[in-house]
């Protein structure tokens, strides 16, 4: 039986954190029509915190520092592109 100490020393508890994230950008991408979800404000949401996830996991699990920078600029870029859709609604 996996330990919680093993679950975070291995990165698998980003692994199942990062299949939630997944599951949950499915279930927005299958029921927007219906409800009318702004999809790409939540999707880039959830792609900047996954991204940040992914950094966390690589720091974990002892990656090189230019595997957490390029994650984390991930994380910055969606920010940035959620950012600016949310800015020219609000314009709009």
């Amino acid at each position: 039986m996996i330990t919680i100490d093993e679950l975070f020393s291995s990165g698998q508890i980003i692994d199942l954190i990062l299949a939630f994230v997944v599951a949950e950008a499915a279930f927005l991408v299958f029921f927007r029509n219906w409800h009318g979800i702004p999809l790409p404000g939540l999707l880039g949401n959830l792609l900047s915190g996954a991204c940040l996830l992914v950094a966390l996991r690589i720091a974990l699990v002892g990656g090189g520092w230019h595997w957490i920078a390029l994650a984390l600029a991930g994380a910055l870029l969606a920010h940035v592109l959620d950012f600016n859709s949310r800015w020219r609604k609000e314009q709009s």
